[in-house]
């Protein structure tokens, strides 16, 4: 969820994470967005610091006083070292001062998404594969198997996507660090390893 009151500066924020593959709902107050939170449907918050109604800091500590965990990424314009303490003792878990790049952004949101806590005893499955997400295992026909870090990551990719057509420039947004992101051809040759691993 996006909460900034810029409408200018939310559309293209909410364009380019949409581009990216993510679902965006927008808030434009902080009473909004702080209902909005509260639903529980919603992985992650880019909130803005200064909003009619209700503030970002107010927001983010409510959110914590409600025991609601799910990660905040603050944005700002203010870029003192007391601005910075302020927001993550109110509950942040990250902090971008604007005028921000757009790629460091995505690269925040995707670092932030990778600390998420697991759920429970998730499993994954198609056919005879069988992907434990708490245990990062995953078996074929019951055989485990071997993959890379890598490897892994795409076949969790694929799994939760169902039949969903994934573009290469989203698979390597999910899949790969914004500081290592390799060329589209990897995409590929990653795919077809997958699938040679998963046949074998």
């Amino acid at each position: 969820m996006l909460i900034e009151d810029d409408v200018a500066i939310a559309k293209a924020v909410a364009e380019d994470l949409g581009d990216k593959g993510y679902t965006v709902e927008m808030a434009y107050d902080g009473q909004t967005g702080l209902a909005f939170a509260e639903t529980g449907l919603f992985v992650l918050i880019v909130l803005d610091l200064t909003l009619p109604k209700l503030n970002g800091i107010a927001l983010c500590q409510k959110l914590r006083q409600q025991n609601l965990s799910l990660p905040v990424l603050m944005l700002t314009a203010r870029d003192t070292t007391a601005d910075k303490i302020v927001g993550l003792d109110a509950g942040a878990d990250d902090y971008i001062i604007k005028p921000f790049e757009m790629s460091e952004l995505l690269a925040r949101v995707r670092a932030l998404l990778r600390r998420r806590p697991l759920p429970f005893a998730e499993t994954l499955t198609w056919e005879k594969l069988l992907l434990r997400v708490d245990s990062c295992e995953t078996f074929y026909d019951g055989i485990i198997l071997r993959l890379t870090p890598k490897e892994y990551a795409l076949l969790e990719l694929f799994l939760k996507n169902g039949s969903r057509i994934l573009t290469r420039q989203c698979i390597l947004e999910r899949v790969w660090t914004f500081d290592d992101l390799p060329a589209e051809d990897t995409v590929t040759q990653s795919k077809r390893t997958c699938a040679v691993c998963v046949r074998s």
